[in-house]
């Protein structure tokens, strides 16, 4: 049996199963014993003998064959618990599988082995619930691993699995991302499907994985995007994107690049993150040959209290005739909004946030009038304390749910494409961490995916970062 699991990227632990130096059973042992090991309390749920017996079957000639995936715990797998990481349904199981999974987990030859926590019906981008607890940062024990794919990443990012599945509403898998040290990848709303039965309302929510490395997303990507008709707003399968990646260098070359830390003042972001970004920025223009821009100046609108609200007519219908009995099961923060929702929101505050989506639109738009791609800061800062969730003041930096969102959030409003990649560690604002990771989304226009991901790809050949937390298992 190997000491821990692959610590290398996902598509060499699969070129390592097809020349024998490891299998898919000893891998999967070693991830089970380091899951068991873990106190990151990043998995809800595991299914050993069931994952175990996919692994002596595993066919290695698949793109993930035999590989162990952690699956978020938001997803749907047929006969595993469908608890929306809520204590209301802590016994519910799922009578289906997502299509990402099924893709996944069939032609992609995945073995699933669990269920990674996240925050409460995905609605907060943090990583401690009612029902789990907290899940911790692998690069220190306290903090946030983020959400709401927090438990995802921190899985990756702290040694057990090689890659994850995620979903982003409002930045989360960017900001997970951001806050462990890995690559998190928002395709083009509607990328990858989001079915069956998908809920279409707010349109913002895209699916996708955790992962180490470029490539690895890229061959998520060739594995599971593509229209799908239980999914009315996916896109029209795109053929290569592993293959295919470094292969746009000659048309990025002389497009425009914006460099805007805080995104136009979106966002209070620490001057020392704000600095790594501009230096990493500066250097992705001189390896692809950008342009740099300056000038590029749009307030992005807040979308307030209105889209909040709106958000939670979803989560209402399906919580039902269980509210409001349920409230104290739930999070503080869901259970809050639950009730100001149900009191408060009316037909002008659905028009005025509608108002207020078409403006960010405009807005964005406009950006992308002067500016190709656009970087700026993932997370204002690096990880917060765990038990944080509201904004709050550490040392000289606002640190918080709604501080984050103001720099991820927009993206998904509008749709674009958005990659989150390590650009390097500082220490945290209280002194209490020596290092923490540090992200930098490349953002570009609607369908540019495969230029964000070559950019993503440049930095990460010029400046390979850590696959995992220093803390992971050795």
């Amino acid at each position: 049996m190997a000491d821990t699991p692959w610590l290398g990227d996902t598509c060499s632990l699969v070129d390592a199963f097809r020349s024998g130096d490891r299998s898919p059973v000893e891998e999967l042992e070693a991830t089970l014993a380091a899951i068991d090991a873990s106190e990151l309390n990043c998995f809800s749920h595991v299914a050993a003998e069931e994952a175990l017996e996919r692994a002596r079957v595993a066919d290695v000639s698949k793109p993930f064959g035999g590989v162990p995936v952690g699956i978020k715990e938001l997803d749907k797998v047929a006969g595993w618990p469908d608890t929306e990481a809520s204590l209301i349904y802590k016994d519910r199981v799922a009578g289906y599988t997502s299509t990402m999974v099924e893709r996944l987990t069939g032609d992609g030859g995945a073995n699933a082995v669990g269920l990674t926590t996240a925050s409460e019906f995905g609605g907060l981008n943090i990583s401690i619930t009612k029902l789990n607890g907290i899940c911790h940062n692998p690069w220190a024990q306290g903090r946030t691993a983020g959400g709401s794919s927090g438990g995802s990443a921190a899985a990756v990012a702290g040694g057990l699995v090689s890659i994850a599945s995620g979903g982003d509403g409002g930045g989360s898998i960017r900001i997970p991302g951001g806050f462990n040290g890995l690559v998190g990848m928002k395709g083009t709303a509607g990328r990858i499907p989001r079915g069956p039965h998908t809920m279409i309302a707010p349109l913002t929510v895209v699916v996708g994985c955790m992962a180490r490395s470029v490539r690895d997303v890229c061959r998520w990507y060739d594995v599971t995007a593509g229209y799908d008709m239980r999914d009315p707003y996916s896109l029209p399968k795109i053929d290569g994107w592993e293959r295919d990646l470094g292969s746009f260098r000659d048309a990025l070359r002389g497009k425009k690049l914006a460099i805007l830390p805080d995104l136009c003042g979106s966002a209070v972001v620490r001057p020392e993150v704000a600095d790594l970004v501009r230096d990493a920025g500066e250097l992705l223009a001189k390896l692809a040959g950008l342009e740099l821009v300056d000038g590029v100046s749009v307030e992005i609108p807040g979308m307030g209290v209105e889209w909040a609200f709106g958000n939670l007519a979803g989560l209402a219908a399906e919580v039902g005739d269980l509210w409001p009995d349920c409230k104290d099961d739930l999070t503080a923060e869901i259970a809050f909004g639950m009730q100001m929702a149900k009191e408060y929101y009316s037909l002008d505050m659905a028009g005025s946030a509608e108002i207020k989506r078409m403006h960010c639109n405009e807005a964005i738009a406009a950006m992308f009038d002067d500016a190709d791609f656009i970087v700026c800061a993932t997370n204002p800062d690096v990880a917060f304390p765990a038990d944080v969730s509201i904004n709050t003041r550490v040392g000289d930096v606002t640190v918080g749910i709604e501080n984050n969102l103001a720099l991820t959030g927009p993206f998904n409003l509008v749709g674009n494409p958005s990659c989150s990649v390590p650009v390097g560690t500082l220490p945290s604002a209280d002194g209490a961490v020596a290092a923490l990771p540090v992200g930098m989304q490349i953002v570009s226009r609607h369908h540019a995916d495969q230029l964000v991901l070559d950019l993503a790809h440049l930095l990460e050949q010029e400046r390979p970062w850590p696959l995992v937390a220093p803390s992971s298992p050795r």
